[in-house]
């Protein structure tokens, strides 16, 4: 699933990088219209409104996510190998899709009672239903201790959705072992016999691979 091309992305692309950084409050389609050397007019054009520009890089976001989590469990059998993944993909599209990622986490609540966003709430709901059932099947083999699927889920993506506030992308640990690091501490948690949570966690190892192969599949390649 690659990306876009052409004028109309690079608008959303400048809008994404405008919002990551500023907020959405504070993002104005003039400033988008100066620095791409157009008017605001041609981006109304495009898009209609700032809401819908919103509404666009969420929605995109989200399919390439889901995208890129459908090639990793091809490539995944394991329950923890597969959790293990949403965490690095998680750590590595701050790198990799770095002003999507910041944005969308930084305005999850924005227009999130707008009807429009009915899509991206959908697409939201399928990565928390992929990942629950991953969390129930290593409980059902016997793999993890018994947890309420739900509310373990909702950790994770609450912790992997406030990273913008402090990951450092140009920090002195890379992505990777930042990941390693969630990884051995969330799974840690979870495995009723830690003695394969090394591999899993190894910042050098096969699920952080099959991660970065994945991401650079739908047009996200790490540098």
């Amino acid at each position: 699933m690659p990306r876009p091309v052409g004028r109309r992305a690079e608008i959303l692309e400048t809008f994404a990088r405008h919002v990551a950084e500023r907020g959405y409050d504070q993002t104005n389609l003039g400033d988008i219209a100066d620095e791409l050397g157009m008017s605001k007019g041609t981006i109304v054009h495009h898009f209609g409104t700032k809401a819908q520009m919103l509404r666009e890089v969420e929605e995109n976001y989200m399919r390439r996510q889901l995208h890129a989590v459908h090639g990793m469990w091809e490539r995944l059998e394991k329950p923890q190998e597969r959790v293990a993944a949403i965490i690095y993909a998680s750590v590595l599209l701050h790198v990799v899709d770095r002003h999507a990622t910041v944005a969308t986490q930084r305005e999850v609540v924005q227009l999130s009672d707008d009807p429009a966003m009915q899509e991206v709430r959908k697409l939201r709901g399928e990565m928390q239903r992929l990942t629950e059932a991953e969390l129930q099947q290593g409980v059902d083999a016997g793999l993890f201790r018994k947890i309420d699927v739900r509310v373990t889920t909702l950790q994770l993506f609450g912790s992997v959705q406030w990273m913008w506030v402090w990951f450092d992308p140009k920090g002195p640990q890379t992505p990777e072992e930042v990941g390693a690091s969630m990884v051995d501490v969330f799974l840690g948690g979870l495995l009723l016999d830690r003695y394969g949570l090394q591999q899993v966690a190894d910042p050098k190892g096969a699920v952080v691979t099959v991660v970065r192969e994945c991401l650079t599949a739908v047009g996200e390649s790490p540098e």
